[in-house]
């Protein structure tokens, strides 16, 4: 059922692959996930969860699986020890290759795949301000970057307008996985498939060049912009970046190293519908774009770009933000630290210059972290917990960022043990293991889950009642 003037432009464009493009659609679509590295690593998952993996080249953590692994309904999901992601998405942001220490973007990062991947190669080292337009995708997005752990990850839903005002030249790298037509999910996704026009095409084709020139300013001089998409439409992929060099002469593209299977951009597809290419003479560097092709590699339709801003004095960043914390408030969460992690966990969460409170939650922001009054932000960095009349209460954020060894009590359990399905489930632990009263890490094979606390009789359920299975 794809779409006749799809068709007929991908066999224009593919000449004699295009009955191999076509047999692809035909195939069962390849199954890949994302091993989280500050959980496990991946053949411990294997040996551990029973999973049949093989790994994707491109990909340092990246693993197809196979269908009868089921790994979404796994515990060591909801503990965050991997992210469920197609194999040709996990290329883009290693091209990224966003480093510790570093501030980056992802400016439309929902569900938030690239943005957990991002944040794993940065090892809770910097600032990573992961932004979603759309309210309900944004929480999503939250959702995924609580569950993996990612502790130095600001959740934005703004504008890139907006973003642009509040952080000029601002980031080291920046990564637009730009909203696009979708036609390299037509094998996964129906509903794209039903939606498609060329008119689509080229509404999505503006869109992008309007996010784009915003990256282009938030981004600092020398930085790094990966700009990708999951279509074929020459008019958003080699076009796109045309485009956007004719605008911006300050970038280059940069050669990127092509793993087998992947194939160079076209600049003789770059015309495509009725936007300007205007004058540039810059067609020649459009082959060190990347297309990833299903009938070529085991993965859907990708497209991606690695543009970098010539090296210039930055400007000055944006003012840190002045958290004025009252004693009573850190009080209570130096206490509940004290009393429940190691001295070095301890020192970890308790930088007083970094605590933020909103209304009654308490965050830790990154080191460095900008200002944040003017923006919609969901996650300004770690949800720490609740404070409530002098008395903390943990976040199961804080539970999924923490390691068994970093707390003073834990209890872990193998996957298929019937206490850990109970404590799922939000049922009470019988027979708990347990001997002094207070707050337990629940983990499953050493992975943090969430808290438990034991009053002396029973190991009360503190696993959020919206994730309970």
């Amino acid at each position: 059922m794809l779409p006749e003037q799809f068709l007929e432009r991908m066999e224009q464009m593919l000449g004699e692959e295009y009955p191999a493009f076509l047999e692809s659609y035909q195939k069962e679509p390849c199954h890949a996930l994302r091993v989280n590295p500050a959980k496990c690593p991946g053949p411990w998952l294997e040996e551990q969860g029973g999973f049949h993996l093989t790994p994707v080249e491109w990909s340092e953590n990246g693993y197809y699986y196979e269908e009868d692994d089921r790994p979404g309904r796994h515990p060591f999901h909801a503990a965050g020890a991997y992210y469920i992601q197609d194999a040709s998405a996990q290329a883009v942001a290693a091209y990224l290759d966003a480093r510790p220490g570093e501030r980056v973007l992802d400016l439309c990062a929902a569900p938030g795949g690239k943005s957990t991947q991002i944040g794993a190669a940065m090892q809770g080292e910097g600032v990573l301000f992961c932004n979603e337009i759309h309210p309900a995708r944004a929480r999503i997005l939250s959702e995924n970057v609580e569950r993996m752990g990612i502790a130095n990850a600001v959740v934005t839903s703004e504008t890139p307008q907006r973003l642009l005002a509040a952080f000029p030249a601002y980031f080291q790298r920046i990564l637009v996985d730009a909203p696009c037509s979708g036609e390299g999910m037509f094998r996964k996704n129906a509903e794209a498939c039903a939606e498609w026009s060329p008119e689509n095409v080229a509404m999505c084709a503006r869109r992008q060049d309007e996010i784009l020139d915003c990256a282009a300013g938030m981004l600092c001089p020398g930085g790094r912009l990966v700009y990708s998409t999951c279509t074929f439409a020459p008019l958003e992929d080699e076009g796109t970046v045309e485009r956007f060099l004719k605008r911006h002469p300050e970038f280059l593209l940069v050669p990127a190293e092509r793993y087998p299977g992947m194939e160079p951009g076209r600049g003789d597809w770059n015309g495509e519908g009725g936007l300007d290419r205007g004058e540039w003479n810059g067609d020649g560097d459009l082959d060190r774009t990347i297309r990833l092709w299903p009938h070529k590699i085991q993965g859907e339709g990708h497209f991606l770009a690695v543009l970098e801003k010539e090296a210039a004095l930055p400007l000055e960043r944006p003012p840190r933000l002045q958290q004025g914390l009252k004693r009573k408030e850190y009080e209570s969460f130096q206490a509940f630290a004290e009393e429940n992690l190691t001295e070095d966990a301890g020192k970890r969460f308790m930088g007083p210059g970094e605590l933020l409170l909103f209304g009654e939650q308490l965050y830790l922001l990154p080191a460095g972290c900008p200002a944040l009054q003017t923006l919609k932000v969901l996650r300004p960095g770690l949800h720490l917990g609740t404070i409530k009349k002098n008395r903390f209460e943990p976040s199961h954020a804080l539970a999924l960022a923490l390691k068994p060894e970093e707390v003073r009590r834990f209890l872990s359990f193998e996957a298929g043990a019937p206490q850990l399905l109970a404590y799922l489930a939000g049922q009470t632990i019988g027979e708990a293991a347990a001997s002094a009263k207070g707050w337990y890490l629940i983990a499953v094979e050493e992975m943090s889950l969430g808290w438990g606390k034991y009053d002396g009789r029973i190991m009360k359920n503190h696993y959020p009642k919206g994730l309970r299975w």
